[in-house]
């Protein structure tokens, strides 16, 4: 393959991208993470409820303040088991007069650890959460999440992404999936459009009509299941996020059937759907000036189906009219040579 050659690839790939783009917003539409570590203390004689222990405060600190993203790990210096337990609990005085437990609330438990052990916890939303030791439930501390939304798109690790559109590879390398959102930042109540692009991963030409199944899950959810055909080399999809954190966007069962798909090597089928499934991931944030949103989610639907019918209709009608009347004036033209051509019967 010439120079040439190459750079007329990668110049039509690309113009084929930023022209879909624009088309698809017009009709509807790698750095480190900046967490941080930090350490609490199960201090020796927090077994102990009584007020005469070496233990000033149950957990050291009792109260901190972190970031989403942040993890913190709780190292036990006492001589006893302890859990570290999210929840409400009674608190020492309250403990010593009604005995109670406590109340947990389901958002993290560590079980039970022993003295010299160690447990460690990822904060990945924003909130305040109290804790407790269900073995010594007098035990409290607090932690405090705040969010920091950064200037720039990150993956579902927290890392920057430094290039739009993302490009993944099926596992057997013959597609190319290229994938984009906008607003790059995602918050929740805001509609966020998600566009993509298939080419040939040998030859980097773009394949259009690839059939796919896309799935969003967060928090090991599924929010957002759809099937499609994309058009034009490329397809896109509106979703609205109600909850935040870190965030799947999958494609599966990547299969070709339209023209450019059935010329090249990815057309072929194949035995293991894994083998053509592409995984993107991001982050959602907690959206500072909305709660709710009354905006309505409509998808893309035929809608570039029904646009080769309005192109074919505005260009094949009148391309048949023509033929047809270029047919028609030649028909003439061919009766009158002939009639000219006859010679006249003698009186």
């Amino acid at each position: 393959m010439s120079v040439i050659e190459k750079n007329y690839r990668a110049f039509s790939k690309y113009t084929i991208f930023f022209t879909s783009v624009a088309f698809l917003m017009i009709i509807g539409i790698v750095e480190d993470s900046h967490a941080e570590e930090f350490t609490i203390s199960i201090p020796y004689g927090a077994y102990n409820p009584e007020l005469n222990t070496p233990a000033e405060v149950w957990y050291d600190p009792p109260e901190i303040s972190v970031n989403v993203g942040d993890a913190i790990t709780w190292f036990n210096d006492d001589r006893e088991g302890h859990t570290v337990t999210s929840g409400e609990g009674p608190g020492r005085f309250e403990w010593m007069d009604t005995k109670s437990l406590g109340k947990t609330d389901g958002i993290f438990d560590s079980g039970r650890f022993m003295p010299n052990d160690s447990w460690t916890y990822v904060f990945e939303r924003a909130g305040t959460f109290p804790y407790f030791c269900t073995i010594h439930p007098w035990m409290e501390g607090i932690v405090n999440v705040e969010q920091t939304i950064p200037d720039y798109p990150v993956d579902g690790k927290g890392n920057k992404i430094e290039k739009f559109p993302i490009v993944q590879y099926t596992p057997d390398k013959l597609i190319e999936f290229d994938l984009t959102w906008e607003p790059r930042i995602i918050k929740t109540f805001e509609k966020t459009t998600f566009i993509f692009q298939t080419y040939d991963g040998i030859s980097q030409l773009n394949l259009d009509k690839m059939n796919y199944d896309m799935i969003i899950t967060q928090n090991g959810k599924i929010l957002f299941e759809d099937s499609g055909t994309t058009q034009v080399g490329g397809d896109y999809r509106n979703f609205i996020f109600e909850t935040a954190g870190p965030t799947e966007i999958r494609f599966q069962n990547i299969e070709g059937t339209g023209t450019s798909a059935r010329a090249s090597i990815a057309g072929e089928s194949v035995e293991h759907p894994n083998f053509r499934t592409v995984i993107f991931s991001t982050i959602v944030y907690d959206n500072p000036e909305k709660i709710t949103t009354s905006e309505k989610v409509v998808q893309p639907a035929k809608r570039i189906d029904l646009y080769y019918a309005i192109q074919i209709s505005l260009i094949g009608i009148p391309a048949a009219m023509l033929l047809g009347i270029v047919f028609y004036m030649k028909l003439r033209k061919s009766k009158k040579h002939s009639s000219q051509e006859t010679p006249s019967t003698p009186i």
